[in-house]
């Protein structure tokens, strides 16, 4: 069936639309069903006609997140719900109320541009607002757990808003409840976090001190801006634009090892960086990656990148099935060579 489009309770549902403008990784796959949905009541109607068609759903945000390795057998409904509103504040804090289309890095200007504090380390993180709290997205010693207040969310089976605290949410390592008991189950309207306008700069974690210090800003000129801008550097300097080359960011977690776990691969690997935890050590997985001797492999239109092992590629037409594929075999590897499982961050279609 080509390509089509047509009204339905006054929404535009589109049929057998590619996927390949909706997702990161630039994978062509199609949706049997494709609307857009830019409001709460949108997507409760969405839902509804889902629901009367007896269709499954699929929920899309920036697609910063999936790997599409079929075509989607269900309506997609993409959130593109818009707004940024100022809900309360005080001396110290300010809390803001965003809608979960917005996207996130745009939000994060908005955020520096106002001098709201909390959030500039997590500058240039690819996906939308609604994603946020799914994934507990996190950068250079922030996550988003830090500065989250609640979300509003349309329970998919009953139509109806809740509201989820943060204690409600279970946010773990690039987790949430939304992932896990939840998942499938919400889709997510809106985001509220309380930002600071007293700023705590972190800047220890990754390059941030020494970029800062190579732009010449000492800690007494620490600035939101100054760190937003370096946050943005250090990633542009190590990961590809899913506008040039298709890919979806950090493709796997940071393993965590117990503290003998770690002295045990130390001893065997005196250079492993280390970061401790409250619950062992966290060790980047691009340095497993790229000491198995992965780093810059391409196999045909799919790799892993050049300068960011973490990060797998799409390089043209590649195949979502076949970077899945590449992805079991770097964590067979791993598992092989050091003895440590690693676990994918992105969601595979």
């Amino acid at each position: 069936m080509n390509p089509s489009s047509y009204a339905f309770a006054s929404m535009n549902i589109q049929e057998n639309i590619s996927l390949k403008p909706y997702n990161t990784f630039q994978i062509d796959k199609s949706a049997k069903l494709f609307v857009e949905a830019r409001t709460p009541e949108e997507v409760i109607k969405a839902l509804q006609i889902a629901k009367n068609n007896e269709s499954p759903v699929f929920i899309l945000g920036g697609g910063s997140n999936i790997l599409l390795t079929k075509d989607v057998q269900a309506m997609v409904i993409k959130v593109t719900i818009k707004g940024i509103e100022v809900t309360d504040e005080t001396d110290d804090h300010i809390w803001v109320k965003v809608g979960a289309g917005e996207v996130w890095h745009d939000f994060v200007l908005h955020a520096i541009t106002n001098n709201w504090a909390g959030i500039e380390n997590l500058s240039l993180i690819p996906g939308t607002v609604g994603a946020s709290p799914l994934q507990n997205i996190g950068a250079y010693g922030v996550e988003i757990k830090d500065v989250f207040e609640q979300l509003s969310a349309i329970n998919r089976h009953t139509l109806e808003e809740e509201v989820f605290t943060g204690e409600q949410c279970h946010f773990g390592y690039r987790e949430s409840i939304f992932k896990n008991d939840l998942k499938d189950q919400y889709v997510i309207t809106s985001v509220s976090y309380k930002l600071t306008k007293k700023p705590q700069f972190k800047v220890s974690y990754g390059a941030i001190q020494q970029t800062l210090e190579s732009r010449g800003i000492q800690s007494g000129d620490f600035t939101i801006k100054a760190i937003s801008d370096a946050v943005i550097a250090i990633r542009q300097s190590k990961l590809p634009d899913p506008k040039v080359i298709g890919n979806a960011g950090s493709f796997f977690k940071n393993p965590v090892l117990s503290a003998d776990q770690f002295k045990q691969l130390q001893d065997a690997y005196p250079d492993v960086p280390g970061y401790p935890q409250t619950d062992g050590v966290k060790i980047p997985a691009a340095w497993l990656i790229e000491q198995a001797g992965w780093k810059g492999r391409t196999f045909g239109e799919i790799g892993v990148h050049k300068n960011q092992p973490l990060v797998l590629v799409n390089y043209g037409d590649g195949d979502g099935l076949a970077i899945k594929t590449l992805a079991e075999n770097i964590q067979s590897d791993i598992s092989s060579k050091f003895g440590i499982n690693l676990f994918p961050e992105v969601n595979f279609i």
